[in-house]
């Protein structure tokens, strides 16, 4: 059982988990979303998500530990059905979509999302109330892409940054959504057949380094303002998704 061996490979996933660590760490799913697409630049979408969802699990764990007791239930309650439909549907594409679709999706989520950062309206100053078909849609959303690509944090965040919780009763929620979604892709992802003995020997070389990360982002959520880090992400973001955008539609269209 030999992981991959590609140095470029490892040039992208190391800090791949490193971001996905922090977001796990408690620095919401933009982190997260970058990912695949940064994974996506070595290797296929659908075997980047096959060695992130073992890693993924791991996160998890250690992020329950950290916000234990702290969720918002009625946002878990509205969201969590929702993004079980989403899995489904997700499991139901992987049948018939292929790398370069997968691509062009990757791609063109990161440029939406992007977008809706960059033109989106005056910032919220008051909580909204929950809003039960506006949740129930974004959690589909999320379980959706969570599936495809392990990119549910910016559908998630479209609900749950108006309600405006408190910081870490935020971080809290994100992680039991998560760790919920991620334990219900597992059966699926063993019927695709996406661990195999390469994936799952990669996975394991980059656990520790996922630990890290994960108590690093538990760490520094606590101690520092992530705006700026979060505009130098959707830079990154912006620039991968027109790479990935650019990729799909070169092949699909070849």
């Amino acid at each position: 059982m030999l992981p991959i061996t590609d140095p470029w490979f490892y040039f992208a996933a190391f800090p791949a988990v490193i971001l996905v660590g922090l977001s796990k760490g408690g620095f919401g799913g933009t982190l997260a979303m970058l990912a695949v697409p940064i994974l996506t630049l070595a290797i296929s979408p659908i075997q980047a998500a096959g060695i992130m969802l073992p890693i993924l699990l791991l996160m998890d764990v250690v992020a329950l530990l950290a916000y234990r007791g702290r969720a918002d239930w009625t946002c878990l309650a509205i969201m969590l059905p929702a993004a079980v439909v989403g899995i489904v549907i997700g499991w139901a594409a992987a049948a018939w979509v292929n790398d370069n679709f997968i691509t062009l999706l990757v791609g063109v989520t990161s440029l939406a999302f992007v977008a809706d950062y960059v033109f989106k309206r005056r910032k919220q100053e008051t909580a909204s109330g929950h809003k039960p078909a506006w949740g129930f849609f974004w959690g589909g959303v999320a379980g959706f892409t969570s599936f495809i690509s392990h990119t549910g944090g910016p559908p998630y965040q479209m609900y749950t940054v108006p309600l405006r919780m408190p910081k870490l009763l935020f971080a809290g929620t994100a992680v039991i959504f998560f760790a919920a979604v991620n334990a219900i892709k597992v059966v699926p992802y063993f019927l695709l057949g996406q661990f195999d003995t390469t994936n799952l020997a990669t996975s394991a070389v980059l656990m520790p380094l996922a630990l890290v990360a994960t108590l690093a982002g538990v760490r520094l959520i606590r101690i520092i303002n992530a705006e700026t880090f979060y505009k130098l992400i959707y830079v990154f973001m912006g620039l991968i998704g027109a790479k990935l955008t650019y990729d799909g539609l070169t092949n699909l269209l070849a």
